[in-house]
């Protein structure tokens, strides 16, 4: 299956970051814009409290369920912004991890952001992306 996806990586940048710098995707491709991606078990209820690498995962499983619903994976995603409820950089790092990981060789663009509160009760992690798919 064709992507839409072309990572865009440059020498002039430092390679310690773990993403492409920018991504492009071509005009006839449909883009997708993902509401933020929470840690929500289907009840409703905060998966994972307390627990910043549980809450990244949930909220990777709950972004591949409304990517899959919208006709697209993770493959297809041109940029992530992950937002964490710490002003600790470990807490960030430890959610990035399990960010980065579910994205495997598709090191799309992406931000990591400490914030100091989210939307939910108890909730710690939440996971913006946009995807593009040719159909």
């Amino acid at each position: 299956m064709a992507r839409a996806i072309t990572l865009i990586r440059s020498d002039s940048l430092s390679d310690v970051a773990e993403y492409a710098y920018a991504a492009t995707a071509p005009a006839e491709a449909r883009l997708i814009f993902l509401a933020g991606s929470c840690p929500l078990n289907e009840d409703g209820s905060t998966a994972a409290i307390g627990d910043y690498a549980g809450q990244a995962a949930k909220a990777v499983e709950n972004m591949r369920t409304a990517l899959a619903a919208a006709g697209a994976s993770l493959q297809d995603v041109i940029s992530t912004r992950v937002l964490v409820a710490s002003a600790r950089q470990e807490d960030l790092v430890t959610a990035w991890q399990v960010v980065r990981d579910s994205f495997a060789d598709h090191d799309v663009p992406s931000t990591l952001m400490g914030v100091t509160v989210l939307g939910y009760k108890d909730q710690l992690v939440e996971i913006e992306a946009v995807a593009a798919v040719l159909d």
